[in-house]
């Protein structure tokens, strides 16, 4: 493979006109295609397999036409202290106010009078009315919220307390300046890295032409492909941050070939044979992890898994071609003014030759903390594990479940709409329950429902029931049941299960099938699939990534080792979001509002989206020590060796990463929030703990066998050449693999 990607980094370069203008007319097609595209619809959502989709799936086959999915807004309406909402007054700028908000748009499909629909509380004091919208919250234009919130701005000056909920005030996500703020961080430390404004530059341009490609080929098949706005955050969220690392390792590894005086097209193209060979790979375990999301089933969680993983692939691709084009146009400029005198100074005709000898490498951060790691490996160890350890502790408290108007902000309209509903009809009214019950097959359709309609009366934690309404050939019926708990709260979903459990024993005695439905009860059904899915999962995203690094960097132990140090930082990173968000600890410094339960598809996102990002890292890190060890030096010498080289970057990647992720906290959206929360520190704790730290300490104790492969095995292994062996232009020396663990600890001493 290295000496594909070379002639490919060769070819590129020499060809840099025709590389750039493929990638500008492709930048060009894919925006043309965004900016022409219909307006995407909010995304629908459905869980295939689960109940709750069954009974929808039902509804729409037996009531069609009753699940549009038109917006909907829930205006509350809450009389002065000491009056009644029912009082005549009242009544009357109630009536007034909901015959404005019919007519207040041409979106507007139907406005529901509260008195008429009978939906005000048992002690009069408050109201609600429902309007409904011909087009989904996505289509509605600012006109038509204004004119929703003109219309409760005015019915408030009457002295009635007004607020909205639904998703009609729903904008698109917003995510501020700190994701401004997060691309500029990653500049200045891309300036302090390189000391040179150009290669600065390079990886910044790079990756936005390649996130441009991807959000806007997004934008463009959103419609057609049926996907959410979310979808597309995640793609530039990613793919920013994994363009500009990749793009990093391969300008750096062009500087370290140009000092070692090399000229600009042999540079770049044995910076695309090395270090393109590492980005190939971390490429690939990022792909793996997004796209096996499929395995999970949720249509969704699928389509944000592919749509970011086609931006990653972009973002390699990139990397491979456009990069060493760009070097071409900046050639020596990627050194700093004073690196290039320093250079000039030192130059001489030709190509070093390249010896297995090499000097003693001069000390600088990474190989000083190199060697204090080599030194002390087991304190190191305890120390980066204990860390860890507690920071999951957190996890034992997790509570999942799926973000309403409950968890929004106490001095937004929703969250206002949310408790004053809750205080006038109970906590469960904000997410009932729906059961659909299928009496096709029953002999005494209405007996049937009737005996349905009693038993859930009769379970515990049911508030309310509603008649129940039949479709119009009569084999189907929907009641409405109204829980006496909170949507998210562990005894709703207990109510949720004893329904479904008195189901089979009504199917039994009559023929009815009763199915249980609504929000909430989708709720329940997404955190138990993502339950069950996620060690099947894991095995499979694991079990690959396994195999390729196993390729990679032909040991066993050290892709076990890559592996368990993931599965370290994910659930330490899984107990920051939960300290964070479900705890409230230090939520003021992160935007955190209101805390309440993580989101039901974290874990597993954050087991797919880290583990990809988490194998960049050991990639890069330790193909340089494999690099090394293969041609010739001692194990801890190559892991010295590998903290020299690439130490410095890898800190650099993982800043900018962090910075970028940490840029997403600032978003309108609870998910986006939590999950550029949860990325940036799964980042750090992986990058800073465990691949600086704990990696370098494992190696040391285990020394030549960290390298062991068995024989048969590696005999069956494709040689993909990573670490460059065949551009090397003199012959490699011997064999220094003899050399024992004593050497290699005398030399950490050194």
């Amino acid at each position: 493979m290295a000496t594909f990607l070379y002639k490919l980094g060769k070819l590129a370069f020499r060809r840099r006109h025709f590389v750039a203008l493929i990638w500008v007319a492709l930048l060009t097609l894919a925006g043309v295609g965004a900016a022409s595209a219909p307006t995407a619809a909010s995304s629908s959502f459905s869980i295939p397999g689960t109940e709750a989709q069954k009974a929808f799936d039902l509804l729409d086959q037996r009531f069609p036409g009753s699940s549009a999915d038109g917006a909907t807004a829930r205006v509350v309406f809450q009389a002065p202290a000491g009056e009644k909402i029912t009082s005549a007054a009242n009544k009357a700028e109630v009536s007034k106010t909901v015959a404005e908000l019919g007519s207040g748009s041409k979106q507007v499909a139907a406005a529901a009078d509260p008195y008429a629909a009978r939906t005000v509380s048992k002690d009069g004091t408050i109201a609600y009315a429902s309007v409904s919208y011909k087009v989904s919250s996505m289509e509605l234009t600012d006109t038509d919220r204004d004119a929703l919130q003109k219309t409760v701005d005015g019915a408030r000056h009457s002295g009635l307390t007004v607020e909205v909920g639904g998703d009609a005030l729903q904008a698109m996500p917003e995510t501020g300046a700190t994701e401004i703020i997060g691309v500029a961080i990653a500049a200045v430390v891309l300036v302090i890295t390189f000391g040179s404004l150009v290669a600065a530059g390079l990886p910044l341009l790079t990756a936005l032409i390649g996130v441009g490609i991807g959000v806007s080929s997004i934008t463009a098949l959103a419609n057609a492909l049926d996907l959410g706005t979310t979808t597309s955050t995640l793609a530039m969220m990613i793919g920013l941050a994994v363009g500009i690392d990749y793009a990093l390792f391969i300008v750096s590894r062009f500087r370290a070939e140009l000092a070692e005086g090399r000229d600009r097209e042999e540079a770049a193209g044995r910076a695309v044979g090395t270090a393109g060979s590492a980005v190939v790979f971390a490429g690939l375990t990022v792909v793996i992890a997004l796209v096996g999301l499929a395995v999970v089933n949720i249509p969704m969680l699928t389509k944000m898994g592919v749509a970011a993983a086609g931006t990653v692939a972009i973002a390699v691709l990139i990397a491979l071609t456009l990069i060493p084009a760009l070097l071409g146009y900046a050639g020596k400029r990627v050194h700093g003014r004073k690196a290039r005198k320093a250079l000039a100074a030192e130059a001489k005709p030709g190509t070093k030759p390249e010896t297995n000898t090499k000097p003693e490498p001069k000390a600088n951060m990474g190989t000083r903390w190199a060697s204090f790691v080599l030194r002390r490996p087991v304190a190191v160890l305890l120390t980066g594990v204990i860390g860890l350890g507690v920071m999951a502790v957190p996890v034992s408290s997790l509570e999942l479940g799926l973000p309403d108007d409950g968890v929004q902000p106490t001095d937004t309209t929703q969250r206002k709409a949310y408790d004053l509903l809750s205080e006038g009809f109970g906590p469960g009214f904000n997410g009932p329950l729906v059961a659909v019950v299928d009496v096709k097959h029953s002999q005494d359709p209405k007996d049937a429902v009737a005996r349905v309609a009693k038993d859930i009366a009769a379970t515990d934690g049911v508030r309310t029931v509603t008649p129940a309404a039949f479709n119009q050939a009569g084999d189907t019926a929907t009641i409405t049941v109204v829980p006496s708990y909170k949507p998210s709260s562990t005894r709703t979903e207990d109510v949720v299960h004893a329904i479904r459990d008195k189901g089979a024993d009504i199917k039994a005695d009559t023929g009815a099938e009763v199915l249980v439905t609504g929000t909430t009860a989708m709720n329940i059904d997404v955190s138990q699939k993502l339950n069950d899915a996620l060690v099947p999962y894991l095995a499979l995203v694991v079990g690959l990534a396994f195999l390729l690094l196993m390729v990679v960097f032909r040991s066993v132990l050290v892709p076990l080792k890559a592996a368990l140090g993931f599965l370290l930082s994910v659930v330490a990173a899984l107990g920051a979001v939960v300290a964070v968000y479900q705890w409230g600890w230090l939520g003021s410094l992160f935007g955190v509002e209101q805390t309440g339960p993580i989101m039901s598809m974290m874990p597993i996102f954050m087991v797919g989206v880290v583990f990809g990002l988490a194998m960049d890292y050991e990639v890069f890190l330790v193909t340089r020590m494999r690099e090394a060890y293969v041609h010739g030096e001692r194990p801890a010498q190559a892991v010295v060796t590998g903290f020299k080289h690439g130490a410095r970057v890898v800190t650099a990647a993982a800043v900018i990463m962090i910075a970028v992720f940490a840029g997403f906290i600032g978003s309108s959206e609870q998910m986006v929030k939590m999950i550029g929360f949860g990325l940036a520190i799964a980042v750090f704790f992986d990058a800073f703990v465990v691949r600086m730290t704990i990696v370098p300490a494992v190696l040391a104790l285990l020394g030549k066998r960290a390298w062991w492969l068995p024989k048969w095995l590696d005999r069956i292994l494709p040689n993909v050449d990573v670490e460059g062996e065949g551009l090397r232009d003199a012959t490699r020396g011997g064999d220094d693999a003899a050399a024992d663990d004593e050497g290699d600890r005398e030399l950490v001493r050194v």
